[in-house]
């Protein structure tokens, strides 16, 4: 039992090893400027604030689809790219 507290402890917490600036664009960049508009890290930081298991994804690009705001308000994505060339400099890497 005590393994398990402790277990869920640590995954609560999971804090990033290192940061750098994205250098150009890809799929995964595009889904951390999604969580980073909505106030987000990464998907990580949005599953432990939110409390959910699952994030929802556009099936055909796999980008991310819908996220809810830390004051609960909502941000919907397109299925396409938003995240433009002149901002992907702007995209936080966490490096866990």
């Amino acid at each position: 039992k005590k393994s398990e507290v402790s277990g869920v402890m640590t995954k609560a917490d999971i804090k990033p090893k290192a940061i750098h600036d994205a250098e150009k664009w890809s799929h995964d960049v595009e889904n951390l400027y999604r969580f980073q508009q909505a106030g987000y890290r990464d998907e990580v930081e949005y599953k432990q604030v939110k409390q959910v298991d699952t994030v929802e994804y556009w099936p055909e690009t796999g980008f991310v689809k819908k996220l809810q705001r830390r004051d609960n308000t909502f941000y919907y994505y397109n299925k396409q790219r938003e995240c433009k060339d002149s901002d992907v400099h702007k995209v936080k890497v966490y490096v866990y």
